[in-house]
């Protein structure tokens, strides 16, 4: 019997004194849950830390999961995450749960925790990754673009646990709970004789984040080169307001300073999966596609015949966007 797939459940500030379990962990489950069954069903492990209550508030999000035993650990100094608090207790844990396969979000949170795990387990470490599976040998093949995203390498770790980082929005959550008689247990949190560098003053939130919240849209107009500049991009948000959509952007309409960071979709921008996606003036390559297969319909606009994003669009219109997207904008208002 396989020693089981651990994933982390990172809890994620919304406010001062509020916390949830970041999505990326049901997404992730939802995967735990395929890959188990590849392993002659392996039970499924999870770590959560924080401050306190924490079985209270969110063990139903791991009993609805399929998840056989959580690992809870509750001290006040897990209050605001800490590289060195969380990375001492999750690789003493990992080393007592000894599972084979260990995943955990690509989040801000995940990118910085996940190496310092690795290199204490002296493991692989494969990261921002956009599949798992299970190989004929019974190993974790995981996937990620590389080469500036022109290609898909599949990557295998010799060593356990075998050890990935997936993007958000990547996997889809569960349909339909599975529900589990879920274990829950409670350890200590060893870190007496860790040193904390970095103290949190206070908590803001970013509005500029908050107001892309690309993430969770579902409807998402995004722009590429073919918007040309600034008044382009004026012409796409105004299409956007209509429909109530989030504006996105491709990695080159960010370089030209068209949009901001937080708005680019991609390998090295945001993963979405919208109902909707309008592509404007996007050509598709590999790594702009990367971050937007997973959408229900893609619509995309482009004055090229044979461009690349109309191999993946649902309906392809071949057009000059600054003809099309003005009529798209009168009939909406008629």
């Amino acid at each position: 019997m396989s020693k089981g797939i651990l994933l982390y459940a990172e809890l994620t500030r919304y406010s001062e004194d509020g916390q949830y379990v970041h999505p990326v962990f049901f997404e992730l489950a939802a995967k735990a849950n395929e890959l188990s069954k590849k392993l002659n069903d392996a039970p499924i492990y999870a770590i959560l830390l924080g401050s306190k209550n924490l079985v209270e508030n969110f063990k139903e999000g791991f009993t609805e999961n399929n998840i056989d035993t959580v690992y809870v650990v509750e001290d006040e100094r897990l209050q605001d995450y800490s590289t060195e608090y969380y990375s001492k207790i999750i690789t003493d844990l990992t080393k007592e749960i000894d599972p084979e396969i260990f995943i955990i979000g690509a989040t801000t949170q995940g990118r910085d925790i996940a190496p310092r795990i690795s290199s204490s387990l002296h493991t692989g470490l494969t990261a921002d990754c956009i599949e798992l599976d299970i190989n004929e040998k019974g190993q974790l093949a995981a996937t990620r673009p590389t080469f500036g995203g022109q290609l898909m390498a599949t990557i295998l770790c010799k060593n356990q646990p075998q050890m990935a980082t997936v993007r958000p929005k990547v996997f889809k959550p569960l349909k339909e709970f599975v529900k589990k008689d879920t274990k829950f247990i409670t350890k200590k949190a060893n870190i007496d004789d860790i040193e904390k560098k970095v103290n949190l003053i206070e908590f803001l939130k970013n509005p500029e984040k908050e107001e892309s919240a690309l993430e969770d849209a579902e409807i998402i107009v995004a722009g590429g080169r073919g918007m040309k500049d600034l008044m382009g991009f004026e012409m796409l948000k105004e299409f956007a307001s209509l429909l109530n959509a989030k504006v996105g952007a491709s990695r080159v309409a960010v370089e030209m300073g068209l949009a901001s960071h937080e708005m680019q979709i991609g390998q090295t921008g945001k993963t979405v999966t919208p109902k909707i996606y309008i592509a404007c003036g996007i050509s598709g390559a590999l790594q702009h596609t990367v971050g937007m297969t997973g959408s229900d319909k893609i619509i995309a606009i482009n004055i090229d015949k044979n461009a690349p994003i109309f191999d993946i669009a649902d309906i392809a219109i071949a057009g000059d966007v600054f003809e099309i997207l003005p009529e798209l904008i009168n009939m909406i208002k008629k």
